[in-house]
């Protein structure tokens, strides 16, 4: 038998069962029953060609026989003139060896069968890893290392493949989740009560990730209403929340932001004034919105709380200076873009700051109550709106969107402290409603203070939130309510990320990646 680099192929030593007199088995073939065949045994018998065979042994190897057999049962430590050593190298140092080892030369009979299987794959299934060429002295044989069945540089070489197939996919499944991580979106809210800051990077179509937020309750608004003006005391608290804005503003590489401001500075008769002072000691640019802006943004920014099954919704901002409300009808189809469905809306000149400035926050009886409910559902009935038609159970809900309704969620909740992961998107029946009013009427403003869904700056105002909400159930009756702890800074960063079209470039980079694979 020809071996194919040329050169005979020795035969297997040893008797078969068949072949000996006495009938025994050969050890060989006790060897191959338990599980160890030669090639197992020696490496080197995997030749270039992808056939199996043994490589080809010069022909001065005059062992003996009986010394094979022994060197067999001891696994294959026995000395040998073969460089059982070159067997931790790669297939092609081996091959070389072999070749360099023949006395006869390159025959042309070795030549042929060498260009026959030149491009045929190994064993391992996989092509062979180029190496360097062979030292010219062959290394030294040691007997305490047991010979391996693959190339130590060709495990490292598939290791290796292994390690970059795999950071390769890991790379891939980041960038389908957050596939522009540099581009960050900036949105800012200065309210009546409150000033409040998103920053936020596109995820999956019409959603984004927060990377970094801030809210605190300023109070820019009060003694508006009696004075006409923004006080010294109320600008001072707004820059300063101000300057921690710019401060987290600075530290990214904003792509593209929007910075509003709302009722207290379109009242106030030193708005602009106000607003020439912030960017003299923020930096920050802000720009007052009008009401019916305020109401398409607070819409945008709890589009995805509306089901598709819902076909009307009645969605109210409880603002500190103003209440905004909404009226969308849906019907059979959707737009991408919620606030087109709008299809009336209005914008309340009170909101909690004002009306428990009017009516007194902290003693709240049961008239005062239903003296500012009264007040509230005087400016509702001005409102043109036709009535809703509701077809079915589950086409018309409430959403309310304001610091009153999540207040409102979280007492019903029982929650040791605010978590807005348990609040928002949750639904209240209208009973639940009218339970938790009932029992922060209730309460007084201690009890309302030492409640941590509340807390003292809130506990003069819930009240006041209560009254408007209240007014808005008696004139749109609904069983149930959704709840939105979301608003104006969602609407805004909703808005820019479509019309930038970020989640378009996400679906076709996706669709682009599916075709190439």
């Amino acid at each position: 038998m020809e071996d194919p680099e040329g050169g005979a192929r020795p035969q297997f030593d040893g008797a078969s069962a068949a072949g000996r007199k006495d009938g025994k088995k050969s050890r060989r073939r006790k060897g191959k029953r338990g599980g160890q065949s030669r090639s197992a045994a020696h490496p080197a018998s995997h030749d270039l060609s992808g056939h199996a065979g043994e490589a080809a042994r010069p022909k001065e190897d005059t062992e003996s026989p009986a010394r094979k057999r022994k060197r067999r049962r001891r696994g294959g430590h026995g000395s040998s003139q073969t460089d059982i050593a070159a067997q931790s190298q790669a297939a092609v140092q081996i091959g070389n060896h072999v070749q360099a080892s023949r006395p006869d030369g390159d025959s042309p009979s070795s030549r042929r069968n060498r260009r026959k299987h030149r491009n045929k794959r190994g064993l391992q299934g996989r092509p062979l890893a180029p190496v360097q060429s062979p030292p010219s002295a062959r290394p030294e044989h040691r007997a305490d290392t047991a010979p391996r069945s693959v190339p130590q540089q060709v495990q490292d070489a598939e290791a290796a493949n292994r390690r970059n197939r795999q950071a390769g996919h890991e790379e891939e499944r980041a960038g389908s989740e957050h596939p522009w991580s540099d581009e960050f979106y900036a949105a800012l809210d200065l309210g009546t009560n409150n000033c409040r800051l998103l920053i936020a990077q596109p995820t999956r179509p019409g959603q984004f990730r927060v990377v970094d937020a801030f809210s605190r309750i300023v109070r820019l608004g009060e003694g508006l209403a009696a004075s006409g003006r923004l006080s010294d005391e109320a600008m001072e608290r707004a820059v300063d929340a101000l300057r921690i804005c710019a401060s987290k503003l600075r530290n990214r590489e904003i792509r593209r932001m929007r910075l509003i401001a709302t009722e207290a500075c379109r009242q106030a008769a030193n708005g602009e004034e106000f607003l020439k002072r912030v960017v003299a000691e923020t930096g920050l640019e802000l720009e007052i919105i009008d009401r019916e802006t305020e109401a398409r943004l607070a819409v945008s920014g709890c589009s995805s709380l509306v089901g598709r099954e819902t076909r009307s919704v009645v969605l109210f901002d409880i603002g500190g200076g103003s209440s905004e409300i909404a009226v969308i009808r849906i019907g059979d189809s959707r737009f991408a873009r919620l606030a087109n469905h709008i299809t009336h809306w209005t914008s309340l000149p009170v909101g909690v700051v004002t009306l428990s400035e009017r009516h007194g926050g902290r003693d709240v009886t049961p008239e005062v109550f239903e003296g500012m409910v009264s007040e509230v559902a005087g400016m509702l009935s001005s409102f043109d709106c036709p009535e809703i038609e509701i077809a079915e159970d589950g086409d018309f809900h409430l959403i309310g969107t304001s610091g009153t309704v999540t207040t409102l969620a979280g007492v019903h909740l029982d929650l040791p402290r605010y978590d807005r992961r348990k609040v928002d998107g949750i639904w209240l029946s209208d009973d639940e409603v009218s339970a938790m009013q009932a029992k922060l009427l209730s309460w007084n403003f201690e009890s309302r203070a030492a409640n941590p869904c509340i807390g003292p700056d809130r506990a003069d105002l819930v009240l006041a939130g209560c009254a408007i909400l209240e007014a808005i159930r008696r004139r749109w009756p609904s069983p149930r309510m959704r709840v939105a702890d979301r608003g104006l800074r969602e609407g805004l960063l909703t808005d820019m990320m479509a019309d930038d079209g970020v989640w378009r470039r996400h679906r076709n980079r996706r669709g682009q990646r599916g075709n190439k694979g």
